[in-house]
């Protein structure tokens, strides 16, 4: 005998479902929806009423579709970031505005720690927004040169290290390996940049950063960070697929009570091809309801503010130097080529607008060789990609998923330091995209921003910076068209369009319920809008 059906009813239900736009109830049974429409329903399912929400909007479940799932993690070590960030104990942190307020937080945090060789480890920090110099490993040793201080930089592609760091991992000025900045004297100044290099600092002091091992606690901290800003499914966009991660994995979302759907994308840089291929298909038979392994992620180069992004000419406007190849071209053409042959879905980080080409080329390349409908692959971040570039995409059926939160926390640096004036402004290009027509999706990256689809949304329609200057305004999309980005665009670059981010007969239940409608209000009001509860698969989560 079917279970019972329950109605939801709300002020008003965006559904993103073309064929009934608007309604005021959803009936769900076992799960999933059953019907949408008027008071009606309630009859004609013999339903039991839910009315809770009678005074709220109900949207579709909001869809991370470029989050980490490290943000249930990195809490755990100081955050030392530039702007203030709630933690999920619900605590302030950060808003340091020098390299010297970092040091005396860290000093501070280093007397609590139980024995005086422990590692200090922080995330967060990021050199440019401060004018002057750049943080020296002798900053961290005027802290601690009996324990390894690593400091993680909020984009996840750059440490500072104390000189034990460099010491315990055999870096000196003798070092000939890409990634050791250096200044005008040749000496190392323990900023590394890379996954290399970081990679064995990582190791010597026994913390990963974004990269560390995941275990279930973790996951399900992630999980309340999400469900709180109303996603109901998150990527988790860098993971090692080790088996102590998926077994974290498969624990705390089998848990009744876990509020969100994980898709998590192996890491391709941790397998060979041939390992790999059989690493994700295999993984793929451990997918559930609220698990959905399947695609693969590729990293091509670093950060732009960073000055870790490859650009095209005429490279960054302050003249820093081209960033890193995380994969070198040639290689990155056989890796996409053997991943795509085998059917497997592609999410490639690209920054800089070189990357982003060469990626472009490389899948189209791959299309061609090897024929395949509906392949979505999905260029991540591809923040500096122009026209060329994205009508490329869209005859080699690539989808993008923008960094539409950068607009607001590096516009004004990218503007001034890395891209320069004119440049700037198609930063994150959301309305070039969608006019060349290229799937789109917009996302926040968190930790390296905070998880919030709603502040996402304005980003790409407002286009501010704290300045309040907008920054191209002919990129802004509407907020119906940003609704969709974070919604029904993202699940598309997933595969999951046929079960979540439009209320939809048969989809998953699974809803993000608002005090007012995003697309009632003012666009400048539309990251102030409350979220009162999600609901995954019928079982309502209130914040």
């Amino acid at each position: 005998m079917p279970e019972p059906v329950t109605v939801f009813v709300a002020r008003e239900i965006v559904t993103l479902n073309r064929s009934l736009p608007r309604c005021t109830h959803v009936a769900v049974r076992e799960g999933r929806i059953i019907g949408h429409g008027g008071a009606e329903i309630v009859a004609e399912f013999g339903a039991t009423l839910d009315d809770r929400f009678a005074d709220k909007v109900i949207l579709p479940g909001f869809v991370e579709g470029h989050g980490h799932a490290a943000d249930g993690i990195v809490w755990r070590n100081p955050y030392v970031g530039f702007y203030p960030r709630t933690g999920p104990d619900g605590q302030q942190a950060g808003g340091f505005r020098s390299i010297a307020e970092v040091v005396a937080h860290l000093t501070a945090e280093a007397a609590k720690l139980p024995d005086p060789t422990t590692p200090l480890t922080a995330w967060g920090f990021d050199p440019i927004y401060f004018e002057g110099r750049r943080m020296t490993a002798a900053d961290l040793d005027a802290i601690s040169t009996e324990r390894m201080i690593v400091i993680g930089h909020v984009s996840g592609h750059i440490m500072n290290v104390n000189s034990k760091v460099l010491a315990a991992c055999g870096y000196s000025r003798d070092s000939n390996i890409d990634g050791l900045l250096r200044n005008e004297a040749g000496d190392l100044t323990g900023e590394l940049l890379g996954p290399a290099v970081m990679g064995r600092a990582a190791r010597a002091s026994g913390d990963a950063g974004l990269m560390r091992e995941m275990d279930a606690d973790a996951y399900r901290t992630y999980g309340q960070i999400a469900r709180r800003v109303g996603v109901t499914t998150s990527t988790d966009l860098s993971n090692g697929c080790t088996p102590g991660t998926v077994a974290a994995l498969t624990t705390a979302t089998a848990e009744a009570d876990y509020p969100i759907r994980i898709v998590p994308a192996m890491r391709q840089r941790e397998y060979s091809v041939p390992d790999g291929i059989a690493r994700i298909t295999e993984l793929k038979r451990l997918n559930t309801e609220k698990l959905h392994f399947g695609i693969v992620k590729i990293v091509a180069d670093g950060s732009i503010q960073g000055f870790t992004a490859r650009l095209r000419w005429p490279g960054y406007h302050n003249g820093a130097p081209n960033g890193l190849w995380y994969v070198a071209p040639a290689e990155f053409d056989r890796i996409v080529d053997a991943y795509h042959s085998a059917g497997i879905h592609l999410h490639i980080h690209t920054n800089g607008d070189e990357a982003a080409d060469v990626a472009t080329e490389m899948v189209s390349r791959a299309v061609a060789r090897h024929p395949r409908r509906d392949h979505r692959h999905t260029l991540q971040h591809c923040q500096m990609a122009d026209e060329a570039i994205f009508r490329r995409m869209a005859t080699a059926g690539m989808c993008v998923n923008l960094f539409a939160n950068h607009i607001f926390y590096w516009g004004e640096q990218h503007r001034a330091i890395t891209m320069g004036p004119s440049r700037a402004l198609r930063l994150d290009a959301c309305g070039t995209a969608l006019a060349a027509g290229v799937p789109l999706a917009i996302h926040s990256d968190t930790p390296v921003t905070p998880v919030d689809p709603l502040f996402t949304m304005w980003c790409a329609v407002n286009r501010l910076t704290p300045t309040g200057r907008v920054l191209g305004e002919g990129e802004r999309i509407t907020a119906e068209q940003a609704l969709h980005a974070v919604t029904l665009g993202a699940a598309y670059t997933l595969k999951l369009d046929h079960l979540v981010g439009s209320i939809d007969v048969g989809k998953y239940a699974d809803f993000a319920v608002l005090d007012e409608n995003p697309l009632a209000v003012a666009p400048t009001a539309i990251k102030d809008i409350a979220v009162h509860a999600t609901v995954l698969g019928g079982r309502v989560f209130p914040k």
